[in-house]
């Protein structure tokens, strides 16, 4: 902070910590000769990768590739493009068209996201946006080589993959940005949260050299008029390089894959609940449980008071629009893991139904 005062945010100059930051993040990204463009956070971290895409294809002479596609229940910030591109309707509608150009793709079908290449022309894509697993949309587990099948569809119709690791990213999935574990290796990822623990707002794209090549390859050739005001902020990257060294010194990155077992063991027994329609756990430390649909239409407001139940038993979970999530601390041990079971079963216990609902057949 003593230094601040010899700080300034114009376009053309840079600061210690964020190159320092720049280059930490560069080196462990799985992304060939990276780049890295810092914001406030991850919504707009999404809308840098989308202008980037997008300028991309005008500065390689296919200005028609402006189309996106994202998939049902991904989550990609409330900014202009990630409230278009969002595959949770209530997140997108009632205010108008944003930012045209985009399509969902049903969650988890390949066949569905080359449907709609072949829909609306591969030549038009500019880029698919998807999340390694949906955070704020349910917490949807990848099906098997559904990840590797859209970057081999990007491959063939020439289209650019941007993976949003804002929450699966550092150490939440057990690697720094998630997407290592399906060995894939995207045009851009996107980051934030984790990158500073929470502690201060701090995001950022991490971009392929042959995708950054147009503004960076022949400075002023090209201006990249895209740029916020605390992009790369001396004091939030400082405590990003302070929040790095502290992952590695105390190797917190693989627990997210260390305790997916343990979680999912937790919450396992939840699934009996006869309030309870599915526990989604599994693969890194995040987990969500979905009440079942006769109780969403029965209880109004259902997720918010199985929230507001867990969180009176002494448990922080996230609603969601059909039950709750959780991800919890790389720091948790096994029986803070119990406790939360626990806790989310005290309020489901707690839920104002008058009688158990019964699961339907076949769920």
């Amino acid at each position: 902070m003593a230094k601040l005062e010899a700080y300034s945010c114009f376009a053309d100059i840079a600061n210690r910590p964020a190159l320092e930051l720049a280059d930490r993040l560069a080196a462990l990204a799985p992304v060939d000769d990276a780049k890295v463009f810092f914001g406030s956070g991850g919504a707009d971290a999404i809308d840098t990768a989308v202008k980037l895409a997008r300028g991309y294809w005008q500065a390689h002479g296919e200005p028609e590739r402006t189309h996106v596609i994202s998939r049902e229940t991904g989550y990609h910030g409330t900014h202009g493009y990630g409230t278009s591109i969002t595959g949770i309707p209530p997140n997108r509608e009632g205010w108008g068209v944003l930012a045209g150009e985009n399509t969902v793709a049903p969650l988890h079908d390949l066949d569905g996201v080359e449907k709609v290449f072949a829909e609306v022309g591969p030549e038009r894509v500019a880029a698919v946006v998807l999340e390694p697993v949906t955070g704020a949309g349910g917490v949807h587990l990848p099906s098997e080589g559904y990840l590797e099948g859209v970057a081999e569809l990007c491959r063939l119709h020439g289209a650019l993959l941007v993976v949003d690791s804002v929450i699966c990213g550092f150490g939440r999935l057990g690697t720094w940005f998630g997407i290592e574990r399906f060995g894939v290796r995207p045009d851009m990822i996107t980051f934030a949260k984790g990158v500073t623990s929470g502690y201060l707002p701090l995001g950022g794209v991490v971009v392929a050299g042959r995708v950054a090549a147009p503004w960076w390859t022949t400075p002023g050739e090209r201006t990249l008029r895209h740029g916020p005001t605390y992009s790369g902020h001396p004091t939030c990257c400082a405590v990003g390089l302070a929040t790095l060294d502290i992952y590695e010194r105390e190797g917190l990155i693989p627990r997210g894959e260390e305790l997916e077992t343990p979680l999912l063991e937790a919450l396992a027994p939840l699934a009996s609940h006869p309030l309870v329609h599915e526990v989604r756990a599994g693969f890194g430390l995040l987990a969500a449980v979905e009440l079942e649909p006769e109780v969403l239409a029965a209880v109004p407001d259902a997720p918010n008071k199985l929230l507001a139940g867990a969180r009176a038993a002494g448990v922080l979970v996230r609603g969601l629009g059909r039950g709750v999530a959780v991800s919890p601390p790389l720091i948790v041990e096994r029986e803070h893991l119990d406790l939360l079971a626990e806790g989310i079963r005290a309020g489901l216990d707690a839920m104002p139904v008058e009688s158990p609902v019964p699961s339907a057949p076949g769920a």
